[in-house]
Order: structure tokens, then sequence, then C-alpha cells
């Protein structure tokens, strides 16, 4: 018999040929080929039968019904593996969506912790390259019967028009009530990847059980499951609680460095090969640079951000009328790190310093540090953070002569002397182009972090001819400090996570005020004062679901929000919110929406650590 494919080609095929044996015949038979095929305009299985005369298009993994039927494939795969580990468990639906797909259960209790074991299940049966074999049921009697020990499917099946088909699936030993078509078998899965679990509710319908759903991914390719799963962890880098929580980090580094007389600049990420021969870079951090060539010239991408203050010094003649000249950076720097060494925010290859360069006249040494550790000193007590320091001296691997080296370190130790709190000597843990101060904060668990970091250079104003004009007329090269106090913004968000366990003070918290309605009718009260609250820039939400009370507040307070407003029928007549606090879970009752935000805005303005409620 002849088959016209996609290509409009006629291909001569057996009698009893099916959609799978012309894959074969035509070479279309790699993982992402060949899930589905379009046998004269509608939807099959591979396994269908073809006739004299069919037109063929066999569907991809890259087209919409390709993935579709993939991943609804891999929903089956999926719900059998939970059931053999599960065997209570009934299942209900398991559709593909946009990404991937979900599978509903009922009398499932499963967490995170069960995801290995289920995925290592999932690859027993993928692994069995069981055949997904199709059943046309006669009639809703006979499924009914097929499923009468899952009520959920049985629904499903007195949904069905009289006369209407219905048809299951088998798999090994799974058998689902299931329209289809899937694939002819499992071979084609070649990554599987559980993503989270949560509640659904039975057809949408917050009146009928809560079940639990699975979602989970696949592909015909590992490459494909890694690059997805690297835009999950991207996207969580964009999250808008997130950035919440990073831009109020930064308006208060920026308030506070405008008001210590800083300027603010913005320099190149990439930077040419001679500019780090010429601060040391090249020969002293090399292994730790993303460099490469462009059109025969030599670049790398900036591993810290000192180079490109030195050219924006010497854009500009100086005078020491200028002194002490403070200039901020909120850099973007990479740099390589061995794989084993990446933790979380804790320890990455590209992230945020908060660097700033001072420079100075020698006499101005002593007060410029001192001003540095107070201002390290405001923000770490801003967020209830211990901190003690520490002098760190030359490193054995290192530039600049010894007299350089002993003026340095000399300068540093005057400083902490004067500051008049204990320090500690880390002897041959300095820079290599200059001893330090290394700020170590301690968090809510005892743990301590270096972060903060004061450096005393006279190497690179040297290297890069940098100069001023002193009050004698005479030019002179200037002293000049590095200093960073968040140091890498990533990891000190990091610590704040685990300091405040997600609780975060109101003025960085992304989750500041919830408004929870008693019944439906409240509903237009609550988002009139959520449309209030958010022209203060306060972040609103409201929950005016059919939920509980009880339970709205329950999930309110597990997503750590710092107020949750409560307005029923009293609070709608009398113009009032009932007040609950997050920090003691106390009802503090009835108040009036303005008093609630007058409070609040001071809370924010004082970034005190604790709400004025509780006092």
């Amino acid at each position: 018999m002849h088959i016209r494919t996609q290509s409009n080609q006629l291909i001569e095929l057996p009698e009893g040929s099916t959609a799978k044996d012309l894959a074969t015949k035509i070479h279309k038979v790699d993982p992402h080929q060949s899930i589905v095929a379009r046998i004269n305009g509608v939807l099959r299985d591979l396994s269908t039968v073809l006739n004299e005369g069919d037109e063929v298009l066999l569907i991809d993994f890259d087209e919409k019904e390709g993935k579709e039927v993939f991943w609804h494939t891999s929903a089956h795969v999926l719900a059998q593996a939970v059931l053999r580990l599960f065997p209570g468990a009934k299942p209900t639906i398991g559709p593909p969506i946009e990404k991937g797909f979900y599978y509903d259960f009922a009398e499932l209790t499963i967490s995170d912790a069960d995801f290995e074991a289920i995925e290592r299940e999932v690859q027993k049966i993928i692994d069995a390259n069981y055949a997904s074999l199709r059943h046309v049921l006669k009639n809703k009697k006979e499924a009914i019967e097929r499923f009468k020990d899952n009520p959920y499917k049985c629904e499903l099946i007195e949904g069905f028009k009289e006369g209407e088909e219905i048809s299951a699936y088998a798999q090994g030993e799974f058998y689902d009530l299931c329209r289809g078509p899937h694939m002819p078998s499992l071979s084609k899965i070649k990554a599987f990847k559980i993503l989270k679990v949560s509640g659904a509710y039975w057809k949408g319908d917050a009146k009928r059980e809560m079940l639990t759903r699975i979602y989970a991914i696949s592909y015909p390719d590992r490459k494909q499951l890694k690059e997805y799963l690297h835009f999950l962890e991207e996207a969580k880098k964009r999250d808008h609680k997130v950035l919440i929580v990073w831009n109020r980090l930064l308006d208060f580094w920026r308030s506070l460095h405008h008001k210590a007389g800083y300027i603010e600049i913005k320099t190149p990420q990439i930077m040419s090969q001679g500019l780090w021969e010429t601060s040391g870079h090249w020969f002293h951090y090399r292994e730790n640079m993303y460099a490469f060539a462009i059109e025969d010239r030599h670049f790398a991408i900036k591993p810290m951000n000192c180079p490109g203050c030195m050219l924006y010094y010497k854009a500009h003649t100086h005078s020491y009328r200028e002194f002490p000249l403070r200039i901020a950076e909120f850099g973007h720097v990479h740099r390589h790190e061995a794989s084993g060494a990446l933790s979380g925010l804790f320890r990455v290859r590209s992230f945020h310093q908060d660097d700033a360069h001072l420079f100075m006249r020698p006499s101005d040494i002593k007060a410029e540090i001192l001003q540095a550790i107070g201002l390290a000193e405001e923000i770490y007590t801003t967020f209830g953070l211990a901190f003690r320091l520490e002098l760190s001296t030359r490193p054995e691997k290192s530039m600049g002569s010894d007299a350089d080296w002993e003026v340095a370190t000399a300068g540093l130790k005057d400083a902490l002397d004067a500051w008049g709190q204990p320090y500690r000597i880390n002897a041959g843990d300095g820079a290599f182009y200059g001893p330090k101060i290394d700020i170590h904060i301690q968090d809510a668990l005892n743990r301590s972090w270096q972060c903060g970091t004061i450096q005393l250079d006279m190497a690179l104003p040297e290297k890069f001819a940098l100069d001023y004009m002193d009050s004698d007329g005479q030019l002179k090269r200037p002293v000049m400090l590095h200093r960073a106090l968040f140091g890498s913004v990533e990891r000190f968000m990091g610590i704040l996570i685990e300091h405040f366990a997600g609780r975060f003070p109101l003025w960085i918290s992304p989750a500041q005020v919830k408004i929870i309605t008693v019944a439906e009718r409240h509903a237009a009260y609550a988002h009139e004062l959520a449309a209030t609250l958010e022209k203060a820039r306060l972040c609103v939400t409201v929950d005016d679901t059919n939920e509980t009370v009880s339970k709205k507040i329950r999930n309110a307070q597990l997503m750590q929000y710092n107020y949750l407003l409560t307005v029923g029928d009293v609070e709608c007549e009398n113009q009032t919110v009932t007040l609950r606090t997050r920090d003691d879970n106390k009802v503090h009752g009835e108040i009036s929406p303005e008093f609630f935000l007058k409070t609040v805005e001071k809370e924010i303005a004082e970034r005190l650590l604790t709400s004025p409620f509780n006092a």
C-alpha cells in the first residue's frame, strides 16, 4: 500500500503497517521525533494501522501537539510510579500544561522528601519500556465496573455523553481512563524531574475535596531538562519578591552613601587585558578571570571594580581641596570559582559588590577608616547583626615594597586602635596589593560571615600614575582605600534570609500586609484599603477567596506577612480594620486605617527590627 507523508512523498509499506512502521521506514525514530501521528487530519497513536492512501503527518516533540502527547504519556508514568509506592492513592486526572504536566491524587500525602524515591520508580518504569496500549470500552457500564474502586474516575465516566467512545490505556500493570493519544512506548523519555507538590480542589471547586497535585516535566534529551532547570533558577532570581528585597537593600545603601558624601559611578563590564596587566590582576588573579579575544584584541570580564574607578579618577585633574574623595560603585563582577566551591547565594561566580574607592592625603587615613567602620556599624546594626574586626596582613603572594606595606599596615592598625574595640590579627591573609581590615558579622545562629572589608592600597595609584595637586603646588600620589560593606550583595541577602528565617523586618519585607475578608460582601472595602496602602508604597495583597478566615490567616502566617488586617461587617460599618501582628501572633483589635498607615510608615522610615504595635 502507499502512504503520503508530510513532505508529499508516497511511501510504499506492507499491508497492516502502522504509523510507527512509517516512522522507521523514513528514519524519523530519534527520541524527539515521531511522538504522535496526524492521520487524515486526526491525531492518532503511532500504533494505528494505516490504509491505502492515508495522509500521515509525523509530529515531533518540537511541535505543540508533540509536547502535549509526550507530557501526557509522562503523566501516566508518574501516576504509575506513585501507585507503586503509595498503593492507597487514587489517581484522578493528569493533563499536560504549558511547561510539563501534573497529576492529581486523592488519599495521598507526600512532600519534597518523597520526590527522589518517586523519580527512581519512574526510571524503572521507563527502563522497562512498556508499550502504551489503547483499549476501547464497550459502554459506560463496563467503564464504571472497570474503575469501580475510584469514585473520581466513575464521576468522569458519568459525565460522558451516551454513545461517546470511552478509552483507557494500559502501561504495564497501570491502567488509566484516557482519551489519548499516547506515545508508542516510554523509551523516548530521557529526562524526568518532579518540580513541586501542591494542593488542588477536585474539578477546581473549592467546595470539593482537596487533592495532592504533583507537577513534573520530562524531555527526550537530558540537555533540555538541564536548560529548563537553569531557566527556573534564573526566573527565581528575577522573582518580584526577591527584587523587592534587593531594591530596598540598594535604596538603603544609596541613602547611607549619599549622607556620607559619596558619589556613585558605573564602570564597564569588559575591559582590555592591558588594563588588567597594569593593575596587576592579570599576573596575580588570572586563574579566577574570564578572558577572551575580539578581533585580535584580548579582554576580560571584570572580577573587581578597582581598575574602572582608576580610569574614572584619571579622567579628571584633582586638587587636595576635593579630598577625601569618596567614589562608590554597585558593580557586577564575575569570578571563576571551582564548581565544588559554589554554594547557593553564599558562593557564586557572578555577583554584585558594593565597592567604594576613597582617595585622600596620608593625614586623612585614620579619619576615613574610622568613618568606613562607622558606616559598617550603621548597616549591620540596622539588621541586628553583631560584628568583629580582623587586621589581615601581607600574604606570601603580593606586590609592592616592604616600606609601603609597613606604612599601610600601620595606618590600619592605628585606626583600629582608635576605634577602641577588640580586634584580631589575621597574619598573611591580606590582599595581594595591600593589608586590609576584614569585618565578620554574626547571625542569629551564631555563625560568623566575612562580608565587609577595608583595604589600604598604595600600589594602584602608583601603577595608574594617579596624582593630585597638593597645597604646596606639587603633584603627589593619593592614598587610596578600597572598601566594601555588604561585600557580595547576593551573599548578604542569603545571610539575611537565614538570619531572619524569612521573617523580614517590615522595611525590606516582600510580604508586608495581607487583607483578609470574612465574606464575599467585604471584598470591595478590602480592595479600597489595599489601594490606599499601595499608594503609600506598601506591598499589599487581598485574600477574598472562599476559604475560612482561620485558613486564610494560617496561609498568611506561613507566608510570613508582617501584618494581617481582617475586615468583616463591623469593620466595613466602622471603616476600620482588625489588626494581627506577625511577631507575637496577637490580635490587637480594631484600629483605623489612618492610624495603621501612620504607624507602619514610621516603622519603615526608622527601619525598625520589630513592630511598634508590639511595644
